[in-house]
């Protein structure tokens, strides 16, 4: 399924990250784990970003796809459903611990609370009906949530206060962030404003110290990372080349892009690569 994947900026579209795409889903397009990119005429996996233009026909086996089937095998096939993406995700955005994402799972998988028991260190049944009981009311706490953030939204983008405010906005923010906090409270004119101020017109940081304020160094990163390719491994000195293109210490930057969750590593050192 790799060989369907595009990356638009390589190929001089100026396209939504897939992060982008992942954050202005719907809850029934997270579901599903693509949505359609209507002015582009294309469904776009929320994971990692794989397209599928209309018109095409997908071969994936000994099978032809349209692009919508297409994309509903490859979320299958190349993430494993999007239950299991969203328990993979950090606690900052799913709120769970590790011991919910478990009972979680044991409850997607049909285990009775009996069952459960046998398998946790919870002393009775009665236990795990508390907990279900807890997740249900979750859900109806972030109904209301999503109802009214979706009300805002479209009461935002009403008439000339969408032009207006649309500097306000925030920008997106990487799903493997390593924490979340007011840090990335960056809005899109603080993002426009860094990016004017510490790159010159090739591209290149223009600062002798990296910057110490958390939004600023987030945003440098940001840009940064963009020069990396998805689902490549990298080797240090091949990251110490597309860093060092930025900035002359290497070892700061790449350290920073390990520390907030926009790269991972082997622990020796070894192999690099976009954190997904």
């Amino acid at each position: 399924m790799e060989s369907v994947y595009k990356n638009n900026e390589r190929n001089g579209e100026k396209a939504m990250s897939k992060e982008g795409y992942f954050w202005k889903a719907s809850v029934e397009e997270l579901k599903r784990g693509y949505m359609y990119d209507m002015e582009n005429k294309r469904r776009v996996c929320l994971v990692c970003g794989a397209q599928f233009e209309d018109g095409i026909v997908y071969p994936i086996g000994e099978a032809l796809y349209t692009s919508e089937r297409a994309a509903a095998v490859h979320c299958a096939e190349a993430h494993g459903g999007m239950f299991d993406f969203f328990l993979g995700m950090r606690k900052v955005y799913t709120g769970l611990t590790e011991h919910q994402t478990d009972l979680m799972r044991m409850l997607y998988d049909g285990l009775t609370d009996k069952e459960i028991v046998t398998r946790t260190d919870a002393t009775s049944t009665s236990t795990i009906r508390n907990q279900r009981f807890a997740f249900r009311e979750k859900y109806k706490q972030a109904k209301i949530i999503v109802a009214l953030a979706e009300l805002l939204e479209a009461q935002r983008e009403c008439g000339k206060r969408a032009v207006e405010d649309d500097k306000e906005g925030l920008i997106d923010i990487h799903r493997t962030a390593t924490m979340l906090d007011e840090r990335f409270a960056i809005t899109q004119a603080e993002k426009e404003e860094v990016l004017n101020r510490y790159f010159d017109t090739e591209g290149k940081l223009v600062v002798k110290a990296f910057p110490a304020k958390e939004k600023k160094k987030i945003i440098i990163l940001q840009r940064i990372v963009q020069d990396f390719t998805p689902n490549r491994m990298y080797t240090e000195k091949e990251v110490n080349e597309v860093v060092g293109i930025y900035y002359a210490d290497i070892p700061t930057v790449r350290r920073y892009l390990i520390q907030y969750g926009f790269l991972d590593r082997e622990k020796d050192g070894s192999t690099y690569w976009v954190k997904q």
